[in-house]
């Protein structure tokens, strides 16, 4: 493909995802630890990329019944990290959340986003991923049941 002003320009790939018109809290429910963890058990690895699929991942990710405050304060916990990541412009998605590399603005703006997200959930931020995983498989099955129920 033909490139310019240093940049190459890629056709994207079958694999690309897109919310369109999504609002802001989504962001925040896909930049969280507690999703990342879902998709890693739900959709899995090649190598090790995540595979994301909107069917297995984002279509059964349980997500509670959010009230309006906990909506907002979700969108400005998004814009939050949009907002660190475009401090650090021009630096690539793959430099910003380098493990070693990352700043900590930007890692302490996940945080925050992590803990907000799972106090909605419990109340509280989880201990593992292993108590995440053990939470929305039992909020998953009890969607499940209760689909089950209505379609009888």
């Amino acid at each position: 493909m033909p490139s310019g002003g240093g940049y190459s320009i890629k056709a994207p790939s079958n694999l690309n995802q897109v919310l369109y018109d999504a609002p802001e809290w989504c962001i925040a429910l896909i930049a969280s630890r507690i999703h990342l963890v879902w998709i890693a058990a739900v959709c899995g690895k090649l190598k090790s990329d995540f595979r994301y699929s909107n069917t297995l991942g984002w279509n059964t990710f349980p997500v509670p019944a959010f009230t309006e405050s906990q909506l907002e304060a979700l969108s400005q916990s998004a814009r939050t990290i949009l907002k660190t990541r475009y401090k650090h412009h021009p630096a690539t998605i793959a430099e910003l959340y380098d493990p070693d590399k990352m700043p900590e603005d930007l890692r302490a703006a996940h945080r925050a986003n992590d803990e907000l997200l799972e106090s909605m959930y419990i109340g509280r931020p989880f201990k593992t991923d292993t108590e995440r995983l053990e939470h929305l498989f039992k909020l998953y099955a009890a969607k499940v049941k209760k689909l089950k129920k209505e379609a009888a």
